[in-house]
């Protein structure tokens, strides 16, 4: 990804640790949509890069900035006030995401775990098309995309 902006919060644990937000540069799809990637390291489940797809690079870079501010702001760490700006870099761990697209209704769930719990999910933040699905630890469970044909990013299409 190639970097446009990024944004670097402490949390305050202990020992404490960083949590850096990431915007890439929007870049056009073979099928003439664009997409944007973005990251969150620091942050349960959300360690590794993604992106959304929009109709041009200005919406997609609205997308990838709406569904990082969601994620930080449902957080349970910035609910608990346990975020704070800081300088310093964080590290990078991969995570493997559990994708399903029903077409006919255009929704897609990406999954942050291989199997959920009925009723795991025990509180929700709602941006725009986007629900994000946290546990009652503030663990990210699973990201609920309404119109997904435009907003699943394209690797995660089947």
């Amino acid at each position: 990804m190639y970097e446009i902006a990024h944004r670097v919060l402490m949390l305050r644990t202990e020992p404490p640790r960083d949590v850096m937000l990431t915007i890439g540069l929007p870049y056009e799809e073979p099928t003439g949509e664009w997409s944007c990637p973005y990251r969150i390291d620091g942050l349960e489940g959300w360690e590794h890069e993604r992106k959304v797809t929009g109709l041009d690079s200005l919406q997609a870079m609205e997308l990838a900035m709406a569904v990082t501010r969601a994620a930080l702001a449902a957080s349970h760490e910035a609910k608990e006030g346990l975020l704070s700006w800081n300088d310093a870099p964080s590290e990078q761990r991969p995570q493997t995401v559990y994708v399903s697209w029903d077409k006919e209704h255009d929704v897609a769930y990406i999954a942050m775990k291989h199997e959920m719990v009925p009723g795991e999910a025990a509180r929700q933040a709602v941006v725009e098309d986007v629900v994000l699905d946290y546990a009652d630890t503030g663990q990210l469970l699973g990201v609920e995309l309404s119109n997904a044909a435009t907003l699943l990013p394209s690797e995660m299409r089947m």
